[in-house]
Parts: structure tokens; C-alpha cells; sequence
């Protein structure tokens, strides 16, 4: 027996459902969330995995100081984690229906042929995911001491004495000048 809340006008009841009397229709249902979810997940990864490989250029880019292309990296890098996180989005009511499914009635459903992949894809993307996190950070900080460098060296030459204007340039000298007097 699975104990299932269904909403009413009034309120919500909660009914005891044989899983003998499941239709055709419901498992079918069940089992398409089932795949979709896994299909998310593998999706979610390989965003993971490309964010990673971005990450790993734009570590290049900072360290080269090629202004224009880390400025490319970074609005493809605002591309791939909106995406992320779109996903994300879907991900999150599909796997509360795929748990409820599970614990629901797993040998109905076909959820322990996909359940056996679905642990080992979210492991994977949280193994991404923090790997994500930690070269984000490097990065950052890459950035953050090229700026402090890039500050000093505009300081430095702000501050040196050739590069300031000579008085021939300024603009209070004659542009004619009379010869014949």
C-alpha cells in the first residue's frame, strides 16, 4: 500500500492507493519522470564538466592578460552557469517526484534500474559542482592579484617623470613667431 496526499478544494486527503490497481498510464508516467530525471542530471554534469574546462582557460587567459578574451571568457562563463542553474530548476521538483516515487514502489515503477545510476550522477555532479566552486575561487583570486598588478604598474607610470608633460607642450607658447622684427 503507498499513502498518497491528494489535493481537493477543500483540503487535502490523504488515501491509501493499492499498488496493484496502478494503471498502465501511471507507471508509464512514473518511469518517463524516472528517465527525464536521469536525463537532467546527465545534463547538469556535462554543463559541469564544460564549466570546469572554461574555467581552466580562463585561468590561462588571466594569467596572459588578454583583456578582450577574458572579458569572451566571462560572458561565456555567465551563459554556461545560467544555464546551470535553469536546469537546476526543473531538476529540483523532478527529483522530489522521482524520491517519492522510489520509496513509493520501486518494482512498479522500473526505478531500480534507473535508481541504481541516479546516486552515482548526483555524486558525480556534486564532485563537479565543488570542483566548480574551487576553481572559481582560483580564479578570482588570479584576477584579483592581476588587478592589484595592473593598479601598480599604471601608478608607476603615472609617477614617472618622463611621462609627464614637458613644458613644450603646454598650451601657452606662441604658435607663430615673428623673425623680421
Amino acid at each position: 500500500m503507498i499513502t498518497m496526499p491528494v489535493k481537493t478544494e477543500d483540503a487535502t486527503i490523504t488515501s491509501e492507493i493499492d499498488t496493484a490497481e496502478l494503471s498502465s498510464n501511471e507507471l508509464a508516467q512514473r518511469v518517463a519522470v524516472l528517465k527525464r530525471f536521469k536525463i537532467l542530471l546527465g545534463q547538469q554534469r556535462d554543463r559541469f564538466r564544460n564549466y570546469l574546462d572554461l574555467l581552466d582557460k580562463q585561468q590561462n587567459v588571466i594569467e596572459s592578460g588578454s583583456a578582450e578574451d577574458l572579458l569572451a571568457y566571462v560572458e561565456i562563463e555567465e551563459k554556461i552557469v545560467s544555464d546551470i542553474f535553469s536546469i537546476q530548476k526543473v531538476i529540483d521538483p523532478l527529483e522530489e517526484m522521482y524520491y517519492s516515487v522510489v520509496t513509493g514502489n520501486t518494482s512498479a515503477t522500473g526505478a531500480a534500474s534507473t535508481g541504481d545510476e541516479v546516486p552515482d550522477l548526483k555524486a558525480s555532479l556534486e564532485k563537479l559542482r565543488n570542483e566548480a566552486v574551487i576553481r572559481s575561487t582560483k580564479n578570482k583570486e588570479l584576477l584579483s592579484k592581476r588587478m592589484v598588478e595592473l593598479r601598480q604598474e599604471i601608478k608607476s607610470l603615472r609617477s614617472n617623470p618622463y611621462t609627464q608633460r614637458s613644458g613644450y607642450g603646454s598650451g601657452n607658447t606662441a604658435s607663430l613667431i615673428d623673425i623680421e622684427g
